[in-house]
């Protein structure tokens, strides 16, 4: 028993986590876990973080293939797919993360807000100067290289970059390819919905490969110098430093208050501009506060002890959410031929390399331009962001990563939109 009680998922010993999950297991098959705040956020914490725990102890997962994140998201989507979880919970879990009870907008405040303000101001403002351009670049390799492989396959230029290309950049479901798909029905004449299921595999797809490239990338260059471990340009080392916070229960409440009220202050600019996503503003808002350094320390450090709690606590049940919810296998495996995963891989590869390459050029670490702007730029968005990040060991450059995908997201909806009229 004591050797039992030395065993921990993330600080509970083995014996107390075996008796949780025998709770909450009962309670499912009795049909009666509350799906609500409560019954969801603890179903999710205790599935994303014993997935995790698994994930980091089996060989060539651990090594090779993400580890835990990406085993708990493939564990999660597992559940969900054979039916181990009942439908009223992953219907009432899509909600939960969603527009009904803002789960993903709580983690993501929290996530954005601490990464910036907790960020030294010059390495922000000298590494932001130099990333959006390669972002942008890097999406205009991705795309025409899609569109030219997809002429050799014959399935089209125009048809590729549409139906490949664009839903695996523009940022995911509800943000991404739900608008997109509404454009591309108003330009071509064609019923939303069919075009949506047309669109959705790719979107799916490429944040898979998006999260397996970004692990292969840390794990193949973890000793070179073209790592900067999750800092995207080359600084002293004495602009690294953090300072040690004493997690303070009154602090943590003041962060949170802090970060909420921002993300509300992004949420009145989008009522303005409905175009551009909230978290692009909050990214914006935060970004120009930390730039005229206004915000003060004491502040600041409440609202990176907020995000430390948050990050420690929840990063495992949002992937799990995301696996139970957002990634649908049957749709996915329809859509699979060949040429569907080549055009998918070609967009990964192309970005990936365009990023390192422009990154390398213009002084940043090219393993962090390449996940950030290369794998990024193929990911679902703000959940996909969170999955590729974690998989890849680089949570701190959330801020970058929600940046550059939401930037990308604001520019596929307007170039969708174009192209798509042209070939109608």
């Amino acid at each position: 028993m004591k050797k039992l009680n030395e065993i921990k998922i993330s600080g509970v010993s083995l014996p107390l986590y075996a008796f949780i999950v025998f709770v909450l297991a009962v309670t499912i098959a009795m049909g009666k876990l509350p799906l609500n705040m409560l019954g969801l956020t603890l179903l999710l914490v205790v599935m994303g973080h014993v997935l995790y725990f698994i994930g980091e102890k089996l060989p060539i997962m651990n090594s090779y293939l993400g580890g835990g994140s990406v085993f708990t998201l493939l564990g999660a989507t597992l559940l969900a797919t054979f039916h181990i979880i009942p439908k009223d919970i992953i219907v009432a879990t899509k909600g939960f993360l969603g527009d009904s009870f803002g789960f993903l907008d709580f983690y993501i405040a929290a996530l954005i807000c601490g990464a910036i303000l907790g960020m030294n101001r010059k390495i922000l403002v000298k590494a932001s100067a130099r990333f959006i351009p390669v972002s942008l670049v890097t999406m205009v390799i991705g795309a025409f290289s899609v569109g030219l492989v997809g002429m050799l396959l014959g399935q089209g230029f125009g048809h590729s970059i549409l139906y490949v290309s664009f839903p695996q950049m523009v940022g995911g479901m509800g943000a991404g390819i739900l608008p997109l798909s509404k454009i591309y029905a108003s330009n071509l004449h064609g019923d939303q919905a069919t075009i949506f299921s047309q669109l959705a595999p790719a979107t799916t797809l490429g944040n898979i490969l998006a999260i397996i490239g970004a692990v292969l990338i840390s794990k193949v260059f973890v000793n070179s110098k073209s790592n900067g471990h999750g800092v995207l340009i080359p600084v002293n080392k004495d602009e690294l430093k953090k300072e040690k916070l004493n997690l303070n229960p009154t602090d943590i409440g003041v962060g949170m208050m802090f970060a909420f009220t921002i993300f509300l202050l992004g949420v009145i600019c989008n009522a303005f501009v409905p175009k551009i996503h909230s978290y692009a503003f909050m990214i914006i808002i935060v970004f120009i506060l930390k730039a005229l350094d206004v915000v003060p320390k004491t502040l600041e450090n409440c609202v990176v002890m907020f995000n430390q709690v948050i990050m420690s606590n929840l990063t495992h049940a949002v992937l799990a959410g995301i696996g139970l919810s957002l990634i649908d296998l049957a749709t996915l495996a329809k859509a699979m031929n060949v040429q569907f995963i080549i055009l998918s891989l070609t967009s990964v590869v192309a970005m990936g390399l365009a990023a390192a390459i422009i990154g390398e050029f213009v002084g940043l670490f090219p393993v962090e331009t390449a996940i950030g702007a290369g794998m990024i730029n193929n990911s679902m968005g703000g959940t996909g962001n969170i999955a590729v990040l974690s998989a890849s060991d680089r949570m701190e450059m959330i801020a970058f990563a929600q940046m550059a995908n939401r930037l990308s997201g604001a520019i596929i909806l307007i170039l969708g939109g174009l192209l798509a009229s042209m070939l109608n």
